[in-house]
């Protein structure tokens, strides 16, 4: 276990509590022992024997309550008569367990916490296959995640890898299994479990280390997709020879949205509606049917505006793509119905 709490630098989704509201919530609970410890011996003063004065008053089973629920037992205040020993036999004693076990109930969450996300963590491990890796957790990495939740991607099927603990946390906080650590290296991304990825998307904060990301995840794994960002457009080949297959230029992409949205603000709206899927028209990728197949991609239900065929992006107006073949993928715009 690691000094940031995770268990081999991996950081499970979990509901975290304040150290404030954990302590507190504590307290309460050793106080609600104590005020029912103290109702049991007060509904029965005279089972009790003060061997002070022979008596005991409310303020006298208090004490008595007090020192017996924390194992001190000065002996001076006992139960004599039968129902009082087997009040104390049956509540007394295993509230003083109780008790006991919540002064020491830190200790205990570390113990069984650890224990716990081991456990979880090997869980994860069996099941995971066919994953999204999301290596690099800043505006792009958040940006990534929120796209694929989008589009019904569940949240157990994202790994985060990031080298700043603090990020992590807020990754686990959002639902997301969290790994500290360098994505440029391998034994992180084993812990990933990057050779059973599906899709990697490579958002760090350098062009240097995205192509040195890239390279090491190309190398671990030959069939996922790797989808990388850089800032500068003259590093796109680099990366893509390092092994992307998409790369997304961020500062050009954001220089190009800023030219359309003052010649035309609407276009630029409409691009912006596209990105966002779920809401209004969507721009998405599907495969072709078998109804649709030798016909144009124009005639199909949906406004086609590109074609892939063995891996190329061919428009719509391509003459190679004038009839739809077996295998080719359509990029089409789908507006929703709207609502009943």
């Amino acid at each position: 276990m690691q000094e940031d709490g995770t268990v081999l630098g991996i950081r499970m989704p979990s509901t975290r509590l304040s150290p404030l509201r954990a302590v507190l919530r504590r307290m309460a609970i050793a106080l609600a022992m104590l005020l029912a410890m103290f109702a049991l011996v007060a509904v029965d003063l005279d089972g009790y024997h003060d061997n002070a004065d022979g008596r005991v008053s409310l303020l006298d089973a208090l004490y008595y309550v007090t020192v017996s629920i924390s194992t001190t037992g000065y002996g001076d205040i006992t139960p004599v008569t039968t129902g009082a020993r087997i009040v104390n036999i049956v509540a007394v004693t295993p509230l003083r367990i109780a008790f006991l076990v919540v002064l020491v109930g830190t200790t205990l969450e570390v113990l069984t916490k650890r224990t716990r996300d081991a456990i979880m963590i090997e869980r994860w491990r069996g099941r995971l296959r066919d994953h999204t890796v999301i290596i690099g957790y800043g505006t792009k990495g958040r940006a990534a995640s929120r796209t694929l939740m989008e589009n019904d991607r569940a949240k157990e099927s994202i790994v985060v890898v990031d080298p700043d603990p603090a990020v992590i946390e807020e990754a686990a906080a959002h639902g997301f299994v969290g790994m500290v650590g360098d994505g440029s290296r391998s034994h992180v991304l084993n812990r990933a479990r990057i050779r059973e990825a599906r899709e990697v998307i490579i958002a760090t904060r350098r062009d240097d280390t995205t192509a040195l990301v890239t390279l090491t995840a190309r190398s671990l794994n030959s069939r996922a997709t790797i989808v990388a960002a850089v800032r500068e457009a003259e590093n796109d080949p680099l990366v893509r020879q390092s092994g992307a297959d998409v790369v997304i230029t961020s500062s050009e992409a954001a220089g190009r949205m800023l030219g359309v949205a003052t010649q035309s603000p609407a276009v630029s709206a409409v691009i912006e509606d596209m990105l966002a899927y779920g809401k209004g028209v969507d721009l998405y990728e599907r495969p072709v049917l078998p109804a649709e197949i030798g016909k144009p991609p124009t005639m199909g239900d949906e406004l086609a505006v590109a074609v892939v065929r063995d891996g190329k992006l061919m428009t719509y107006a391509d003459p190679r793509v004038a009839e739809l073949r077996a295998g080719d993928r359509l990029v089409v715009i789908h507006v929703p119905p709207p609502p009943e």
